[in-house]
């Protein structure tokens, strides 16, 4: 039996002001500091001992594990990987959702943010919110580096990721990786075999821990939010 724990990162700062966040290396807002440190306590009172730990490249996810491995007492490094990084939304990046919504319309936005394989028109590389132009991903190769990106673009990254690094350790092993709305949901279509249009209604809660319990040939027995009271319909069980 193994456990693997999910977490999307507290609170953003552009979550706050409703902006398309997407590569843009942005930290947490106090309540988001405070999302983590909950999850953190949500983690420790189910006396799992994590074996290891993974976030993305970027500082919000970052942080958010940093709080949650000082309410766990653990001093173990977690390693960091870019293709765990949330979703490259291309043009709309920096962009308020609202206003944007009230420009091109609700449904289009919609389509944009839910949709499997619509991505938004390309990011100019001359911008600064071009991750090339972004100090956090000066040692990633060039040409990984997307100027957008669909749902399923990211879901191709994040899987081949997770299958060759994190799945082979989850046979007997307990591992917790903070990440992002999108690259979690990617998870998630993986690991309940959700369908494209399913993966459309998927919610991922900011910091609230989701806990998936593990079996014989790596067959799910049980999956849950530990915040009860902020959990969403993961759509299977």
């Amino acid at each position: 039996m193994s456990f693997l724990v999910l977490v999307r990162h507290g609170q953003s700062t552009w979550n706050l002001e409703k902006r398309f966040t997407g590569w843009v290396d942005v930290d947490l807002t106090d309540q988001g500091k405070i999302e983590a440190e909950k999850a953190g306590l949500l983690i420790k009172n189910q006396n799992i001992n994590i074996d290891f730990y993974y976030s993305s490249f970027q500082v919000r996810a970052n942080h958010t594990l940093k709080i949650i491995q000082k309410v766990l007492k653990s001093k173990k490094d977690f390693v960091r990987a870019w293709q765990l990084n949330e979703r490259h939304y291309g043009e709309l990046t920096g962009l308020n959702k609202i206003e944007t919504a009230n420009k091109i319309g609700e449904d289009k936005v919609f389509e944009f943010r839910r949709s499997w394989d619509i991505k938004p028109g390309k990011l100019s590389r001359e911008s600064s919110y071009h991750p090339l132009n972004i100090e956090t991903y000066e040692k990633i190769p060039r040409e990984f580096i997307p100027d957008t990106e669909s749902l399923k673009d990211t879901y191709n990254r994040v899987l081949e990721y997770f299958k060759k690094e994190i799945q082979p350790k989850l046979i007997d092993k307990n591992i917790l990786i903070t990440a992002h709305g999108n690259s979690i949901r990617a998870l998630c279509k993986y690991l309940f075999n959700l369908d494209n249009n399913q993966i459309t209604s998927l919610e991922i809660p900011t910091g609230n821990p989701l806990i998936i319990n593990f079996g014989e040939n790596l067959k799910i027995n049980e999956c849950k939010y530990l915040d009860k009271e902020r959990s969403k319909n993961l759509l299977v069980f």
